[in-house]
């Protein structure tokens, strides 16, 4: 059997991790196999987390207080969740009792999640397909409006390149745009 091993999380750093900690190791994490960060839960940069992560290998059980501590939202934490099923790694959460996916019925809880975040996504999906569809229908595109080849700007870019005496770089800057935008704008098809 592999390791246990833990990890914890508080928001702030006036935030105290013994509670925990304390209850990881009531769960059979050593002290030295406790990963700790003192970070927002939204930062995608987390070295504790990371270094838990890389420590984890095939047979071992991550173990966490709650699921909150681990996952910056619902689809990261399912897909953290996954990657760690496919490598044989455990998953256990001790407040959310259900979670644990060293067990027939955790593993269960675990992909009623996954499949209720899957609908939520596809919902969102076709809420907003719903939506746009229905904007094109009232004559309504989505986008920034086009740029037509009279427009002044465009001829003063072509111009200006014709000229062939300043470099893109400076073309792009005294008009500002971006180069992108700029090579929009050679193109010989009407944008209007």
């Amino acid at each position: 059997m592999g390791l246990k091993i833990g990890y914890a999380r508080v928001s702030t750093s006036d935030q105290d991790l013994n509670l925990q900690i304390d209850a990881l190791m009531n769960n059979g994490c050593a002290p030295e196999h406790i990963f700790t960060d003192k970070t927002s839960g939204a930062k995608s940069t987390r070295p504790g987390l990371d270094k838990c992560l890389d420590t984890l290998s095939s047979g071992d059980i991550l173990i966490v207080w709650r699921l909150d501590r681990l996952g910056r939202s619902m689809s990261h934490l399912i897909n953290l969740i996954e990657s760690l099923v496919e490598k044989d790694i455990g998953f256990k959460s001790i407040q959310d009792g259900a979670i644990d996916t060293t067990t027939a019925s955790g593993e269960l809880m675990f992909n009623i999640f996954s499949a209720l975040s899957q609908f939520e996504r596809r919902l969102i999906q076709e809420r907003t397909n719903a939506g746009l569809s229905a904007a094109r229908a009232r004559g309504r595109n989505g986008g920034r409006p086009k740029i037509g080849i009279n427009n002044p700007k465009v001829q003063m870019a072509k111009q200006m390149h014709q000229n062939n005496s300043l470099s893109i770089e400076s073309i792009c800057n005294s008009l500002s745009i971006s180069k992108a935008t700029f090579y929009r704008y050679l193109r010989p098809v009407d944008l209007s």
